[in-house]
């Protein structure tokens, strides 16, 4: 079984990896999309499905939203405001728009994730990023009742 314990522990594994556009290579470089890849692999052992290539202004562009629909195929979602350590979270940059940034919840009010122009990071979850937030996934395995 899966733990969020496990889960942190690669994610922090991440942190100082630079910023890279489509990347997913721990300390080389990864988005924030690559930082979940590499964790799923890392748990896993490989991927669920290869993410098509995309643009920096992908979520713009499709009209779809494709990150929420991936997280939905292969994670089980909770209520935002009931995620734990471990869990991922997604955001929408305005009111309507596509999800567009993942991060892994890393305690009360914090966050991993690829920050852009800079690296994979643990930052504090301000109310700026908290009202973005649109959804929330358990990782396979994890009991969501564990703390």
């Amino acid at each position: 079984m899966t733990t969020r314990d496990c889960i942190l522990r690669e994610a922090r594994g991440w942190i100082g990896t630079p910023y890279r556009h489509q990347a997913s290579c721990k300390g080389a470089g990864a988005d924030c999309l690559g930082l979940v890849r590499g964790v799923w692999r890392a748990l896993y052992g490989g991927e669920p499905e290869r993410p098509p290539p995309y643009t920096r202004g992908w979520a713009e562009e499709g009209g779809a939203d494709t990150l929420l629909a991936a997280a939905c195929r292969h994670m089980r979602e909770v209520a935002p405001n009931a995620a734990g350590p471990g869990d991922l979270l997604l955001f929408r940059w305005r009111d309507g728009a596509l999800v567009k940034h993942a991060a892994i919840l890393s305690g009360p009010a914090k966050m991993i994730h690829a920050y852009e122009g800079l690296c994979v990071t643990e930052s504090p979850l301000v109310p700026a990023w908290r009202r973005r937030i649109v959804a929330a996934f358990l990782f396979p395995e994890v009991d969501p009742w564990q703390p």
